[in-house]
């Protein structure tokens, strides 16, 4: 989440934790005759996607070596132009709320997301993400290298650990087993490290400038010695702020990474000094980074807005609009928790029926 807040997620099975422009998609295969390139038209700094890793692409990293600018990296596109996700409290275990949702609105998710954090030790779950397959979405996995219970100060989870090799035995593991399993996933790798509220950010928990950049190639390189070549690598920094890390600064570059996407959260007044806020206002000038920094698909990796100190229904009806014109956005990824505040796309009739009409606009336009 952003901007100071502490990472105290919903609860989900895994832990209590939660869920580019001028871009020029160069497509490495044709499917069902689509067009082979895409050009994005640019994105005004007062404009920016909604909250989500949603991407409509198969990444395939090679065997490259461990260099963010070695090779680029080919994609593939295998889904619509345009997709939604959601996270929900239940998931994976639980995908009744899908076809709840998928009922109110009318439309099936497209990528659906939930979180894995490494301190549970445990191997790819596989049954899960067949789950989610067979129910009509991609599976995302935000894979969070910490113990959610333990804080900002995890000597065990610093970033050099993790680039010097230490959890290769863990890592090795999940690489092949998701190559075993053989269909597309999308992971969202120690998401907005840019902040200073995950043990893996910049400047926290020892992490010395470029840690993040040599942790992520690090753990790229041996799904790529695994084969495990059917993973979108998802880049999800948290929107910018004062005092923030710069994104340049933990970019690990175009060739190790499938998709770049932007966390944001209209706060309102549930923070000091917070106001309501439009989704164009909480994303605009952090796309216009992202579109200066990376070529790569651009999606929303986490974005919410509560029913505190506004009008909600409004809101959304705002954000379908503004992620209409924003076409370099792939897709959006909506946090649907009742938490700190009630996150949910539908948590009044008004405000899940301006969701159901914006993303239905949303996935025609």
């Amino acid at each position: 989440m952003q901007r100071g807040v502490a990472p105290d997620r919903p609860d989900h099975p895994d832990h209590r934790g939660m869920p580019t422009l001028g871009v020029l998609l160069l497509v490495a295969a044709l499917v069902a005759g689509v067009v082979a390139a895409v050009v994005p038209a640019p994105l005004a700094t007062s404009t920016r996607p909604g909250a989500a890793a949603v991407t409509a692409m198969t990444v395939h990293l090679g065997s490259t070596p461990e260099v963010p600018d070695a090779s680029p990296v080919a994609a593939t596109v295998a889904y619509p132009r345009r997709t939604w996700g959601v996270t929900l409290p239940d998931l994976p275990g639980d995908t009744s709320g899908l076809t709840a949702l998928e009922r109110s609105t009318g439309q099936r998710p497209g990528v659906v997301m939930w979180y894995v954090a490494w301190s549970l030790r445990a191997g790819f779950p596989t049954s899960d993400a067949e789950r989610i397959r067979r129910a009509g979405a991609i599976p995302e996995i935000t894979w969070e290298p910490w113990d959610p219970a333990a804080g900002t100060s995890q000597p065990d989870y610093a970033l050099a650990r993790i680039a010097r090799g230490d959890y290769d035995a863990y890592l090795n593991a999940w690489a092949r087993a998701i190559a075993a399993w053989g269909h597309p996933l999308r992971l969202r790798l120690a998401q907005e490290m840019n902040g200073t509220w995950y043990p893996w950010a910049d400047g926290q928990n020892g992490n010395a400038p470029g840690s993040f950049v040599r942790a992520w190639n690090h753990v790229v390189s041996v799904f790529r010695a695994n084969h495990a070549t059917r993973v979108t690598w998802v880049w999800s920094p948290n929107v910018p702020f004062p005092g923030s890390a710069p994104l340049s600064r933990v970019f690990p570059g175009d060739a190790n990474v499938g998709e770049v996407a932007l966390d944001g959260y209209n706060w309102s007044t549930l923070q000091p000094g917070s106001e309501w806020t439009s989704f164009a206002t909480v994303f605009g000038p952090g796309m216009a980074q992202l579109a200066r920094l990376s070529r790569r698909p651009v999606s929303i990796g986490e974005v919410g807005c509560p029913e505190t100190g506004g009008n909600k229904a409004a809101w959304t009806a705002a954000m379908w609009r503004t992620l209409r014109t924003w076409r370099q956005v792939r897709g959006v990824m909506f946090f649907s928790f009742d938490k700190e505040a009630d996150w949910r796309v539908d948590s009044t009739p008004a405000a899940g029926a301006a969701f159901a009409r914006g993303v239905g606009a949303y996935l025609r336009h």
